[in-house]
C-alpha cells in the first residue's frame, strides 16, 4: 500500500509539471502580451477566477450542506483556476481559442501563488470540521515550483527554440493527458468506496452547479465578442486539479474521503461544462450560416 501511495504521488507530480510544461511550449509571448494589453479583460478574469468563483464554491458547499470531505474538495477545486481542459472547451465551442489558451496559462500561474491562501482563508472562515488550517507556505512553495518553473522552461523554449518546442509539444500534451487519466483512475479506484458512497448524494450536483455558475461568471466578467466572453466562461468552468491534488497530499495525507470527493467534483464539473460548450458550438455554427 505504501508503494502504491508513493507511486500515486510521483505520477501526480509528473502530471502537474507536464501540464504546465506543455502549456509553456504551446504559449507564445505575443498571445500573452495581447491578454496583458487588454487590462480590463485581465482584471475581470482575475476577479472572476480568484475571488468570485472561490466564494461561490464556499456558498454552494454551504447551501448543499456538504459533509466535511466534500466541502473541502469543492473549496479546493473552486480556489484553483486555470485547468488545462478549459482551453479545450474553447475549441469545442469554436470560440477565441488563442485568447482562451493564453488566459488559462496566466490563471494557472496566478493560481500557483493564490491557491493556498484562498483555500485556507475560506476553510478557516467556514470552520469546517474541527477547524482545518492548510500549511499555506508549504502549499504555495510546492505548487509554485511544480507549476511556474515547468511553465517558464516551456515558454522560454518556445521563444528561443520554437521548432524544438513545436516538436516537443505533442509529447508533453500526451504525457499530461495520460498521467491525468492515471491520477483520476487512481483517485476513483483507490477510493472507490468513498466515490460509490457519494453517488446519489448532493456532492455530484454541487460539482455540476459550481461548473455551471463558474461558466456564467467567467462569461459575464469578460469583455470582447460573444465568442471571446464564452471562451473565458469555459476557462473559468474548469478548475486546475494539480494544486488541489497537492493540497490533498500535503495537508490531508491523501485521505481517501477527500480524494474521492475531489474526483467526484472534478468529474461532475466536466460533465456539466461539456454540454454547455457543445450548445455554444451549435449556436456559433448557426450564426455563421
Amino acid at each position: 500500500m505504501e508503494t502504491l501511495h508513493l507511486l500515486f504521488n510521483a505520477i501526480t507530480v509528473i502530471f502537474i509539471a507536464a501540464t504546465m510544461f506543455a502549456a509553456g511550449l504551446g504559449a507564445t509571448l505575443p498571445a500573452l502580451r495581447a491578454i496583458l494589453a487588454t487590462p480590463l479583460l485581465l482584471v475581470l478574469a482575475l476577479v472572476a477566477n480568484l475571488v468570485v468563483i472561490p466564494l461561490l464554491g464556499w456558498g454552494i458547499a454551504t447551501l448543499f450542506g456538504l459533509p466535511t470531505a466534500a466541502f473541502i474538495a469543492i473549496v479546493l477545486a473552486a480556489s484553483s483556476p486555470g485547468g488545462p481542459f478549459g482551453a479545450k472547451l474553447g475549441m469545442i465551442q469554436k470560440g477565441d481559442v488563442v485568447a482562451g489558451a493564453a488566459m488559462q496559462v496566466l490563471l494557472a500561474a496566478a493560481g500557483s501563488v493564490t491557491f493556498g491562501v484562498t483555500a485556507n482563508a475560506i476553510l478557516t472562515a467556514a470552520k469546517v470540521g474541527t477547524g482545518i488550517s492548510l500549511p499555506v507556505a508549504a502549499l504555495v512553495r510546492t505548487v509554485a515550483v511544480l507549476q511556474l518553473i515547468p511553465f517558464a522552461v516551456g515558454l522560454l523554449t518556445r521563444h528561443y527554440a520554437s521548432s524544438t518546442a513545436r516538436s516537443w509539444h505533442p509529447a508533453a500534451v500526451t504525457v499530461s493527458n495520460v498521467t491525468f487519466l492515471i491520477v483520476l483512475a487512481g483517485m476513483l479506484l483507490g477510493n472507490w468506496r468513498e466515490v460509490v458512497a457519494l453517488i446519489g448524494s448532493r456532492t455530484p450536483l454541487a460539482g455540476s452547479v459550481l461548473a455551471a455558475v463558474a461558466f456564467a461568471s467567467g462569461t459575464l466578467l469578460a469583455t470582447g465578442s460573444p465568442a471571446r466572453r464564452t471562451t473565458m466562461g469555459g476557462v473559468a468552468a474548469v478548475r486546475n486539479a494539480g494544486p488541489a491534488l497537492a493540497a490533498v497530499g500535503i495537508a490531508f495525507s491523501d485521505t481517501p474521503a477527500v480524494l474521492g470527493a475531489l474526483a467526484t467534483v472534478l468529474l461532475s464539473g466536466l460533465a456539466a461544462a461539456l454540454p454547455i460548450a457543445a450548445v455554444l458550438s451549435r449556436r456559433q455554427a448557426n450564426d455563421i450560416t
